[in-house]
């Protein structure tokens, strides 16, 4: 007679058999650099992880600034989430805009449908611009953080080249063809010279009405020097780079007023086509979720093991987290702290709720700081030792292209990057809206 091994109670008091506990919940909120590595890091494994973003597709923002000015096209450093994450069986994906958490029920909530349960919690939400009190000038002056930002400043871009060329006042062709680049670090800096580039060889190919000496691209820095995260005698070479593009570097001005078509500051009041952003973050307003006050720019303190000082089952990693380095100072919002905190923090939440592992301290591993100016230029800041001019430029080209999110992205990229340097043709110059509704009156079509 054959025995159900479920149903039997064995001699000695054995208990009969129990059905298996749930596996354990990890909610990861944002997809960017550090939500992606925690997910890889839990991939494939007995527990269950959702990621939430607002957005189906990450984004390699490093590069976001080509995309703005026609270089590379959305598509060549962005990817589906699913497409990223659907090898691992494990997790599962979620479109939908986070509003609040609640750590008593331990649950997620979201713009539509039920909220989400978790065991542990990883908020990796980035960061956005910081206008400081200004958020009017939003609309004037947007920022690179979204593919929408980027294609919207091309937008511009290419459209006041275009009313330049029709423009039969020389103060208006002046005033479309000079950009207002605000904040002088990274972004900043790489977005000017590639203007610079941009503008000069659409101008010398493509446009036979308009001039170089009217085409102007001028940097504005609050500070005394742009890159301030750099040592000085790199600053100095970047600034002088830029100068021998045509970039005019201005430091110690405050910019006071910003509209569609015109930036004060200083006291001087200067005539734009275009107006790009680029003076500072914040993190994400992901602290109120959680009702604590952020620090330092909004972030959220976070202890050595990356979690959220006072929630013992929350995590926070990236621009969102206010970690410090092994000499106390805040660990910058740089793309390799978040890829690293990642990596850290999925397989120390694997072998906690695997292993039952306690998990240590993370320790981030510099692997230096770098800014591109323009062609055969850039810098890097290694610490002990500094790079500039054309070996920073290529090494800056294969850091990049190593870190996109896969082997198809990388061999795209490298490709254009190579007939872009040998043609110096940008094959993304393309304007989405009707031309007609953007170009003066007088020639619009009848």
């Amino acid at each position: 007679m054959s025995i159900n091994p479920d149903m039997a109670i064995l001699r000695g008091g054995a208990e009969p058999r129990t059905a298996p506990s749930r596996p354990q919940r990890v909610v990861i909120i944002g997809a960017g650099f550090g939500g992606l590595a925690v997910a890889r890091a839990l991939g494939n494994s007995a527990i269950d992880v959702t990621v939430i973003d607002r957005r189906n597709h990450n984004l390699f923002q490093p590069l976001l600034y080509q995309v703005a000015t026609a270089a590379l096209s959305p598509a060549d450093i962005s990817e589906p989430i699913r497409r990223s994450l659907g090898r691992y069986r494990n997790i599962k994906v979620m479109l939908a805009e986070v509003h609040g958490i609640d750590p008593v029920a331990k649950t997620v909530l979201v713009d539509h449908g039920l909220p989400v349960s978790y065991d542990r919690l990883v908020i990796a939400t980035g960061s956005e611009y910081n206008y400081f009190g200004h958020d009017d000038w939003r609309a004037a002056a947007p920022g690179l953080k979204t593919i929408h930002e980027a294609r919207l400043i091309r937008q511009r871009l290419l459209l006041a080249f275009e009313r330049a060329e029709l423009s039969t006042d020389p103060e208006e062709k002046k005033a479309l063809l000079t950009s207002v680049i605000i904040g002088g670090g990274p972004t900043g800096v790489e977005m000017a010279g590639a203007i610079a580039e941009l503008g000069r060889f659409m101008i010398t190919r493509d446009f036979r009405k308009l001039a170089p000496e009217d085409f102007r691209v001028l940097l504005v820095e609050a500070g005394p020097r742009i890159l301030a995260a750099f040592p000085e005698n790199l600053t100095t070479y970047a600034a002088a780079e830029l100068q021998k593009m045509g970039v005019e570097v201005t430091t110690g001005q405050r910019v006071d007023e910003v509209t569609r078509d015109r930036v004060v500051a200083g006291g001087q009041t200067i005539r734009t086509g275009n107006v790009i952003w680029g003076a500072g973050v914040k993190a994400s307003p992901a602290a109120g979720w959680l009702g604590i006050e952020g620090k330092a720019g909004g972030r959220i303190p976070v202890d050595p093991d990356l979690r959220i000082t006072g929630f013992a089952d929350i995590f926070s990693i990236g621009d969102t987290a206010l970690g410090l380095g092994e000499d106390g100072k805040p660990l910058p919002a740089l793309a390799q702290v978040a890829k690293q905190q990642g990596q850290f923090l999925g397989h120390a939440l694997r072998g906690e709720l695997l292993d039952g592992r306690k998990p240590g301290a993370f320790h981030f591993h510099n692997r230096g700081n770098t800014a591109v100016i323009g062609r055969h230029a850039a810098i890097f800041d290694f610490g002990r030792w500094q790079l500039k001019g054309r070996l920073a430029w290529l090494l800056w080209a294969l850091v990049h292209v190593y870190l996109l999110v896969n082997f198809e992205k990388r061999l795209l990229v490298t490709i254009q990057w190579i007939w872009r340097y040998l043609t110096r043709q940008r094959g993304a110059r393309l304007i989405d809206e009707n031309v007609a509704s953007v170009l003066p009156a007088t020639t619009q079509p009848e």
